[in-house]
């Protein structure tokens, strides 16, 4: 699902937010043997929480990591994936990896069915434009729902021909979807303006955010790399 309609108006009227610390504690060994121990104080951003908008959860992918941080595996000092659906604390999560890994430059999304919180996934996009990061959607990549505009955030974004994106309508706590409301109702405008963000021309942020609409938030239409190479510039497929 998409945001409910209270916490997304939360989210545009700029209302400020109430700060809690969350404080982690990890272990790991770096590539040279070296073990080390991290303790992180995080200053978490407490947002109306999203209603969830998930396809298909599954057991996350087997990717080999030398480290996790909530949905997020780091593969290497220049690449993390994204292996599991984003929450509330996913931005968290997302920025206390960078501060620990802040060479990465490559975000892969391997099995991504979308989020629990999309208020959150929003900032989380967010946060991937502005660190200048890319998006990759490898061979048999599977990108689903709200993991769509995290893969749209990449500062540039390539995907493997088989790859594969899931979209669908959003539905709000009332049962209400986007033809329930105004074109230029600000429910609607937010996530045309987020397309807008992630360097869309503002037909394509429109047309996009239509076809996303096309099915009820109970269906899903299924996209391909050239679908969404359509609306979004791309790079050349992963792997070749």
């Amino acid at each position: 699902m998409r945001p409910s309609l209270s916490a997304l108006l939360l989210f545009l009227s700029c209302t400020a937010p109430v700060a809690a610390q969350q404080v982690t504690t990890r272990d790991w060994t770096d590539e040279q043997g070296v073990r080390w121990t991290e303790t992180t104080t995080v200053e978490v951003v407490e947002e109306e929480p999203g209603n969830e908008r998930v396809v298909g959860i599954s057991d996350a992918p087997d990717v080999k990591a030398v480290a996790h941080f909530g949905p997020f595996a780091v593969i290497d000092g220049t690449r993390a994936a994204l292996v599991a659906e984003t929450d509330s604390l996913s931005p968290a999560d997302f920025a206390a990896m960078l501060r620990a890994y802040p060479g990465i430059r490559t975000l892969e999304l391997v099995d991504c069915p979308g989020t629990v919180d999309d208020t959150a996934n929003l900032r989380l996009g967010r946060m991937i434009r502005a660190a200048g990061i890319a998006t990759d959607v490898p061979p048999g990549g599977s990108v689903r729902s709200g993991a769509v505009e995290l893969f749209l955030a990449g500062a540039r974004r390539s995907a493997a021909p088989d790859a594969e994106f899931a979209v669908h309508a959003w539905l709000d706590e009332d049962g209400r979807q986007p033809q329930d409301f105004a074109h230029d109702a600000p429910v609607n405008r937010a996530y045309i303006g987020y397309y807008r963000e992630m360097g869309m021309a503002p037909a394509q942020a429109v047309a996009f955010y239509a076809l996303t609409n096309s099915v009820p938030n109970r269906q899903v239409l299924w996209l391909h790399t050239p679908d969404v190479a359509r609306y979004a510039a791309l790079e050349s497929p992963s792997g070749s």
